[in-house]
C-alpha cells in the first residue's frame, strides 16, 4: 500500500475531535465524501444534523450490513487553577505536548504531573495565561510513516475511519456510520442502531476501531477479528466472519479478552436485536502520543471489510 494512501489518515489526525466535540472531524468526513464520491462504486445518501447529534450515517444501495467507525478521540478538559481533567482514557506523560484552542485562540501547551500532599498525581498545564474553562486539549499531532509501521497519535480511532473510507470507495450495498462519543462511555450508538433498523431492517455489525497488542495479539499477525471483549458477540455470526475470511485467505489473528469494549458492546446493551463483531489491526502505545501499527496489518484490515461487506450484504 503506497504512502500516498495514508495522506488522507494524516489528514483525518490533524482534524480536533475529543468526546462530545466531534463536529469539526464530522465536517470534514462530510467533505471528503462530498468531493470523492462521484469517483466511487456507488453514491452513498448522507444522513446526519438534527436527530443524528454530530454524528454521521452514509447509506449504500440496499444495505444489510453496518460498519461502526467512531470520530472521537480520548484528550483532556481544562478545569480551575490549570487542572487537566481526563476525557477517556488518554495516558499522561510528564511534558506531552498538548493543542486546542480557546476565545483567545490557538494553544500549544504541555501536561505537568505534580505530586499532592496526599501522594495523589494531579494533572496541570503549563501556560502563561489561565485557558478558558471547559477547553478540550488533546495530543499534538506527529504523524510518522516508514516500510513497515505508522505511528501517531489518536491511531484510535481515526485509522477506523480512515479504514472505513477506503471501504465506501467500492461499497456497493452497506452502511457506514460514524459514531461519536465512544471513548468516554458510549452515547450516538443506541440511536444510531435504531434508525438502520427502524428504516433499512439493518442489524448486522462491523466495528472498525483498532485493538491492543497483548500476549496473544500482535504485530504482523494480521488483522484481528475478536471473539470477545467485556461483550460477547454471538457465536454463530462469529463463525461466519471467520470463515468468510479463511475462505478468502485474509491474514487474521483471534483476540479473546476479558475487558475493553466498543461501539459493539454498546449496541449490545440496546434492545436491538444487533450482531455485531470488532475487527482491527492491533497497536502498541495505547492511547498515547506514539501509538504504532504494521502497516499489512492495516492492509488485511482493509481487504477483510471489502470482502465481508460483499459477502455479508
Amino acid at each position: 500500500m503506497a504512502h500516498t494512501k495514508f495522506e488522507l489518515l494524516e489528514q483525518l489526525i490533524k482534524v480536533r475531535g475529543a468526546s462530545g466535540d466531534e463536529e469539526l472531524i464530522r465536517n470534514f468526513i462530510i467533505e471528503y465524501v462530498e468531493k470523492n464520491q462521484n469517483s466511487w462504486k456507488t453514491k452513498p445518501e448522507l444522513f446526519y444534523g438534527e436527530g443524528f447529534q454530530d454524528a454521521l450515517v452514509l447509506v449504500f444501495g440496499k444495505p444489510k450490513t453496518a460498519v461502526f467507525a467512531h470520530i472521537d478521540t480520548i484528550g483532556f478538559t481544562t478545569g480551575y487553577n490549570k487542572d487537566l481533567i481526563r476525557i477517556g482514557g488518554p495516558r499522561a506523560i510528564d511534558g506531552m505536548q498538548l493543542v486546542g484552542a480557546d476565545s483567545q485562540g490557538e494553544i500549544e501547551t504541555e501536561l505537568m504531573i505534580i505530586e499532592d500532599e496526599s501522594g495523589e498525581n494531579i494533572l496541570k498545564y503549563v501556560f502563561d495565561r489561565e485557558i478558558d474553562r471547559g477547553t478540550n486539549l488533546t495530543f499534538k499531532p506527529n504523524f510518522r510513516i516508514n516500510e513497515k509501521y505508522v505511528q501517531s497519535p489518536y491511531l484510535d480511532n481515526r485509522l477506523g475511519v480512515w479504514n472505513a473510507l477506503q471501504v465506501a470507495e467500492t461499497l456497493e450495498n452497506g452502511v457506514i456510520v460514524f459514531s461519536t462519543y465512544e471513548e468516554h462511555g458510549g452515547g450516538s450508538v443506541g440511536f444510531l442502531g435504531r434508525f438502520l433498523y427502524d428504516k433499512y431492517k439493518v442489524h448486522q455489525a462491523l466495528i472498525s476501531d483498532i485493538t491492543w497488542v497483548t500476549d496473544g495479539v500482535q504485530h504482523a499477525g494480521g488483522v484481528a477479528i475478536s471473539m470477545r471483549d467485556k461483550g460477547v458477540p454471538r457465536k454463530s455470526y462469529l463463525n461466519k466472519i471467520i470463515k468468510i475470511a479463511k475462505k478468502n485467505e485474509i491474514k487474521f489473528q483471534l483476540e479473546v479478552e476479558s475487558a475493553g469494549g466498543s461501539d459493539g458492546t454498546m449496541l449490545q446493551n440496546t434492545d436491538l436485536p444487533f450482531d455485531w463483531c470488532f475487527i482491527g489491526a492491533p497497536e502498541d502505545n495505547v492511547h498515547s502520543p506514539d501509538e504504532k501499527v504494521f502497516i499489512e496489518d492495516i492492509e488485511a484490515m482493509v481487504e477483510l471489510y471489502r470482502i465481508l461487506m460483499q459477502e455479508m450484504n
